[in-house]
């Protein structure tokens, strides 16, 4: 099977099914010398995990990365950094009847079209079960970053209908750090809490936006043609499970817009060149101008949903189907920091390529 390793110089190849034993990553490329800080590692991994919240599946994982290579006294030594993250709530027995009936809007059907194959539980490869392995790697990168100036603040920008109407400059990550769906506006919060509770009670589902600011990021960096930092980065943000759409700087909105209105005119601020505005998000030409960078990534409803639903299964046989097992109203919160993790190693890759991160940072 190919396509499970992402990145240039920077590579993450990820392994492990959601009812397996475990899920775990190696991630190859990583600067030597590093302190690693492990509960700022766990924050980031306690924000994904399952098992919090009233609208979050009720599978509760530990989801403490076990390092197997890479880390020595407490620092990077510059090999590949292994890890496992043990499995230790699966419920395969929820998925039984699964392997006759395909799941609506889920991978199964695809993937018995291609493999001949596919693990009815709980999605095996394609469960967002596989993205601690991005939230743990990324957190690894968010550290290494933060050595330079950059942050990264990932959050939620809509809930079904609900839109926060903050801009992304005005996005506190400390509010959002601190809110239960990772919201910087508390008042499209509350909204939300309303709206998802509603579909809690009629056993539905909804998908929504993930807003993410970078910050700090030096211009000049991302490379011309095919390797361009939007086209890494919107490569990232689709391979996230549920994601349907991305835009950067104006994005979709630019269309409609005329050329004086788009347009980011330079003026000299503070002693250098900079664009008035940022409607580019802050990458021209596929490499960054050192301004922001702004995108927002759709995700889809969550497929698995109690509420009867029709479908087929393999022998065409068509029945009403409720999914049983444990899943979120809403994934948005819980992509928050796969979105942030991803951002993350996207961004430290290309400062490697660049040369503007040292293979040895002491």
């Amino acid at each position: 099977m190919a396509g499970n390793t992402f990145g240039h110089l920077l590579c993450l190849t990820s392994f492990g099914e959601s009812h397996g034993p475990a899920v775990g990553g190696v991630l190859d490329g990583f600067p030597s010398g590093l302190p690693i800080d492990m509960e700022a590692l766990m924050t980031a991994m306690e924000r994904r995990r399952p098992g919090h919240g009233e609208f979050q599946t009720a599978r509760n994982e530990a989801d403490l990365p076990e390092f197997v290579s890479g880390i020595f006294q407490g620092k990077t030594t510059g090999a590949p950094l292994a890890f496992l993250i043990r499995n230790n709530d699966q419920r395969p027995a929820d998925y039984k009847k699964m392997e006759e009936f395909y799941r609506p809007s889920h991978a199964g059907f695809a993937w018995d079209a291609k493999f001949g194959f596919h693990d009815h539980r709980g999605g095996g490869r394609s469960s967002a079960r596989e993205t601690a392995v991005r939230v743990a790697a990324g957190a690894l990168a968010l550290q290494l970053l933060g050595k330079f100036g950059i942050s990264i603040t990932a959050y939620t920008g809509q809930i079904g209908n609900v839109v926060s109407h903050l801009s992304p400059g005005d996005v506190n990550p400390v509010i959002v750090m601190d809110s239960p769906l990772r919201c910087p506006d508390p008042l499209a919060e509350a909204e939300m809490k309303i709206l998802l509770t509603g579909l809690k009670a009629e056993d539905d589902s909804t998908g929504g936006v993930v807003g993410c600011v970078i910050r700090g990021v030096p211009a000049g960096i991302g490379e011309p043609v095919f390797d361009r930092l939007q086209a890494d980065l919107a490569k990232a943000m689709m391979s996230i499970n549920a994601a349907k759409g991305f835009e950067y700087g104006d994005g979709f909105a630019a269309a409609s817009k005329k050329g004086s209105e788009h347009n980011d005119p330079y003026e000299e601020q503070e002693g250098r060149l900079r664009p008035a505005s940022n409607h580019a998000g802050g990458i021209l030409g596929g490499i960054s101008t050192g301004e922001d960078i702004f995108f927002n990534v759709a995700f889809k409803p969550v497929s698995s949903i109690s509420k009867p639903q029709l479908t087929a299964g393999k022998s065409g046989q068509v029945q009403h189907l409720s999914i049983e097992g444990r899943h979120d109203v809403c994934i948005v919160p819980r992509a928050v920091p796969v979105v942030e993790a991803m951002a993350a190693l996207v961004i430290a890759d290309h400062m490697l390529i660049s040369g503007k991160i040292p293979r040895n940072i002491l």
